[in-house]
């Protein structure tokens, strides 16, 4: 599969959900015991935003562990989002190497693949950067990822961009979901997601809509 041109200005450069599919990768026990680039609460709490903005756009999501039974299952927090779906585990390092993963990547037909992954510097970059070989325009989740330390997720965010891989945000990538705030369908969904897990911005939306009268049930 040939390498295509990848976009990054105009509309074109934005998400859609019509053309996403989100590759979670190794959020294990395992993996956040080790992690020390972010507080590991932060992690989950981003990560499972995201997984609840793939299921309320019906973004294709493919879960992959490594090694499970050594590693610990994927956090619940993920599991429970998508409770009919067992993650495929690998032996692999890099989950692009597991044809299981690329195939089912591939059947979604989608082109724009969002990653997020545990640790950044090794099983989200070599993915990240393998897929941008075959084809594919790629999104590193950087604040739903983590690494053993501050130098080793930078680092590995860094040698993405090298390759072309686009980074970016939880929160980010569910507003380009959205679009729109007239896309009535889904907007109550992405406020609940953003009130339970957006910070910050989470609480202020909350006091907006006391403001606003529209808290109550």
């Amino acid at each position: 599969m040939a390498a295509q041109d990848i976009t990054y200005t105009g509309l074109d450069a934005l998400l859609t959900p019509e053309n996403s599919v989100l590759l979670l990768i190794d959020h294990q026990g395992a993996q956040f015991a080790g992690m020390r680039s972010m507080d590991a609460g932060l992690v989950v709490n981003h990560v499972t935003a995201l997984a609840k903005g793939a299921k309320l756009f019906d973004v294709p999501t493919v879960l992959t562990t490594v090694v499970e039974n050594r590693g610990g299952r994927i956090i619940r927090q993920i599991q429970d989002v998508f409770p009919d779906q067992t993650p495929i585990d690998r032996t692999t390092i890099n989950s692009w190497e597991d044809q299981r993963v690329v195939d089912a990547v591939a059947a979604t037909g989608r082109r724009d693949i969002v990653m997020a992954g545990l640790w950044t510097d090794i099983c989200l970059a070599w993915p990240a950067i393998h897929a941008i070989a075959d084809g594919y325009r790629v999104f590193a989740v950087t604040d739903a990822s983590g690494a053993t330390s501050v130098e080793a997720h930078e680092r590995g965010i860094q040698r993405m961009i090298q390759a072309g891989v686009i980074p970016t945000c939880s929160g980010t990538v569910i507003g380009e979901w959205q679009r729109d705030w007239a896309r009535e369908e889904t907007a109550p969904g992405m406020t609940e997601i953003l009130l339970e897990h957006g910070g910050v911005f989470g609480t202020s939306l909350a006091w907006e809509l006391q403001l606003l009268g529209l808290d109550k049930d």
